[in-house]
């Protein structure tokens, strides 16, 4: 942990200048309060760093938030244990990709499941009750509930230190949580300009609370977190579903946690309500449940908060990137893949090399740095990945 300025403290010890500069930037908003939380994955990002905790007094920066709003992890742990896992990985590996819609803009061609359309239920009428409808964003949001996306989303398949079978994917809100995270940025930006208000970059414009734009921007963020939530859950019914078909008996759910790591809530810290944002950053508050992957090959982690008040009861999401994807095609090799995915069952591809560990921080570093923010529950090592293009 370092003090940078009153404003910033950092908890990554592997950190870039311009991430540094960039989350200088941020914190020197004023209404800030009482200073901005850089974890240890933290990495550049679209106007605000990926994993900062960002606590603001009367105001919202929509690009803080994150594109995929709601994006965030869940993990189930079943009775079965390794010895349990005999039969064919590709096969299951293969049941799991039929039933999950994967890939950027990829979408269910119906609605078949019951538990599908109970979600959806519940998600029009939170959006009635919010006063909007979610097809003006994104014509297709029902039929992409239950779908994983692209990019670093995944699903897996995993023992933990003692053998046990955990199912683990991570997703958000899918097309429409992007459109509508996407509109209410234009929406600050235009205020920002109309208002003469200076800013230290662009995608820090902010929307002030009070107003008919911040109250609207709150609903529908909020009824997208939800969206992101139920489509985690329901992905993992179906990933629970197949897995009973592949070992042919029924899942027992020892354990269920489900986070966000892209999110606005309202929480007290220093004594004051604030808006809290954590881009890339889950709650770690004392006793609470989290989840903290690695990238592709490597280990994940199920953890709990230790309420560090410093740190805004916070903890990193994940590894961080350290190369962009467009160079970390250019740096690695579909070779140097196979070699970091040796004794995992994954789809072979070219797509996936954006993906490769090494395009990562040391995810042993990142937990290192984060010591003091949470416990190691339970070490998670791949036996399955599945991946979208």
């Amino acid at each position: 942990m370092q003090k940078i300025n009153d404003r910033l403290w950092n908890w990554a010890s592997i950190l870039e200048d311009n991430t540094r500069e960039q989350a200088e930037k941020t914190a020197s908003m004023p209404f800030v309060f009482p200073h901005l939380a850089l974890m240890p994955d933290a990495h550049l990002g679209r106007g605000a760093t990926v994993g900062s905790v960002i606590p603001t007094l009367g105001a919202i920066i929509p690009a803080a938030v994150g594109v995929d709003i709601g994006c965030g992890m869940i993990a189930v742990r079943t009775q079965f244990t390794k010895a349990d896992m005999t039969g064919d990985l590709a096969q299951l590996r293969q049941q799991i990709e039929r039933s999950i819609p994967l890939s950027a803009g990829a979408a269910n061609r119906r609605i078949s499941r019951e538990h599908t359309q109970t979600r959806l239920d519940e998600l029009s009428a939170m959006a009635a009750e919010a006063g909007f409808d979610p097809s003006q964003y994104a014509g297709r949001w029902q039929l992409q509930l239950g779908t994983l996306g692209s990019g670093n989303h995944f699903i897996e398949v995993s023992l933990d230190e003692l053998d046990r079978v955990w199912l683990f994917l991570h997703s958000g809100s899918r097309g429409v949580g992007n459109k509508i995270a996407a509109h209410h940025i234009k929406v600050a930006q235009k205020l920002a300009e109309q208002w003469w208000i200076p800013l230290p970059d662009n995608d820090l414009a902010y929307l002030v609370e009070g107003t008919d734009e911040f109250w609207k921007y709150i609903r529908e963020l909020r009824w997208a977190q939800h969206y992101a939530l139920l489509n985690r859950e329901e992905m993992m019914d179906r990933v629970i579903t197949q897995l009973e078909y592949w070992i042919g008996a029924p899942v027992q759910q020892q354990e269920r946690i489900n986070c966000h790591h892209n999110y606005t809530e309202q929480e007290t810290h220093f004594g004051k309500q604030v808006w809290l944002s954590r881009k890339g950053a889950i709650n770690a508050e004392a006793g609470r449940d989290g989840l903290i992957p690695g990238s592709m090959g490597t280990a994940s982690y199920v953890v709990v908060g230790k309420g560090n008040p410093l740190s805004l009861n916070s903890s990193p999401h994940g590894a961080g990137r350290e190369y962009s994807r467009s160079k970390a095609r250019k740096t690695f090799s579909r070779e140097q893949l196979q070699a970091a995915m040796v004794g995992i069952e994954y789809r072979d591809t070219d797509a996936f090399i954006d993906e490769i560990p090494q395009a990562y921080k040391d995810i042993d570093q990142v937990m290192a740095d984060a010591a003091d923010l949470v416990e190691v529950r339970h070490t998670l090592r791949q036996i399955v990945n599945v991946k979208g293009d």
